[in-house]
């Protein structure tokens, strides 16, 4: 991923545009369009410094918009001004897992002739078994994309969740070997709901704790770390910054209906994510992607990529000023 961020240097940007640009390295992609729109307000200098102190490519998760071409979704996720994507490798996804050979290169020059990335992808992998598993993860790693989330994995509500745990960490060992030999590393994402491991962040960290992080950790998720945990994610922060794979953000509201309360994703800034988790992540040692999900919209509309660009905007707020 190191190459890729060499893209955006200003030696790149001076051949770009032809003229010097900054001397410092903006781990953020300008578009075109956005950089002309910066520099016909006076603004380029000010935000390239300030986009260049975070250490965090931000990429997006592009299931809201997974439909479109690989073209249109370069030009959506440029527009916004991500870095790159998380995508959805996976059933019904964006690329489905048998057509992993012939699609993914593909999208990957695309994004690479627009200047962006895949920083993640979303499978449906659980095990060494899974079908195509270790087509899809050689072929991202030959790509250069060394960072992939598993599938879900539920419990069955009539066994005992302690035995289930213990069950799956020799399958999680397998997988992390299965890793190691590829070279690529695995995370479970924390998610909310009562069916999901990884509903409390406990369930990852006693599956992952013994094993190597660079083979196997977590994909955190500080949105469903929040709707599930309440105030206890600073705790849970700390707990498992060493097995961190990638960052999730997203946001959400508690809405009151007639069956009580449910939560609701929306905007971030809206809810009830903290900007203080960005302020920990300054501290923290975790140096890798932030992926941005947007998931209460869905379809490619001028609507839906204004509201994408709000969102956008905010985390860049939070992370300059935390």
């Amino acid at each position: 991923m190191a190459g890729e961020r060499d893209q955006h240097s200003p030696e790149s940007l001076i051949q770009w545009f032809g003229m010097p640009v900054f001397s410092i390295v903006s781990p953020f992609p300008l578009s075109r369009r956005h950089f002309l729109q910066l520099t016909s307000a006076g603004l380029v200098a000010s935000q390239l410094r300030a986009e260049a102190e975070s250490p965090w490519p931000v990429i997006t998760f592009s299931k809201p918009f997974q439909s479109a071409s690989f073209e249109r979704t370069a030009e959506i996720v440029s527009e916004v001004g991500w870095q790159g994507i998380e995508l959805p490798l996976r059933a019904k996804g964006q690329i489905e897992p048998e057509r992993v050979a012939d699609d993914l290169p593909k999208l990957v020059e695309v994004l690479k002739a627009s200047r962006l990335y895949i920083g993640l992808i979303t499978t449906d992998i659980v095990a060494t078994n899974t079908p195509h598993a270790e087509k899809v993860l050689r072929t991202a790693k030959a790509l250069g994309i060394t960072r992939y989330r598993m599938g879900f994995i539920r419990y069955k509500e009539t066994q005992s969740p302690r035995a289930q745990l213990d069950a799956l960490k020799p399958q999680m060992r397998d997988l992390a070997a299965m890793n190691r030999e590829i070279g690529v590393q695995g995370g479970l994402q924390n998610h909310s709901g009562a069916a999901y491991v990884g509903c409390a962040v406990w369930d990852i960290f006693d599956l992952v704790r013994d094993l190597n992080p660079t083979e196997m950790g977590i994909c955190f998720d500080i949105g469903h770390a929040t709707l599930e945990g309440g105030t206890s994610w600073p705790v849970e922060t700390r707990l498992m910054e060493p097995h961190f794979v990638c960052v999730y953000v997203k946001d959400f509201t508690w809405e009151r209906g007639e069956k009580g309360f449910t939560s609701k994703w929306g905007p971030l800034g809206g809810g009830m994510v903290r900007k203080e988790f960005f302020t920990w992540l300054k501290k923290s040692s975790y140096r890798g992607p932030i992926s941005q999900h947007v998931e209460y919209i869905e379809g490619d509309t001028p609507e839906n990529l204004a509201q994408m660009k709000k969102d956008y905007a905010v985390l860049r707020e939070w992370l300059r000023t935390a």
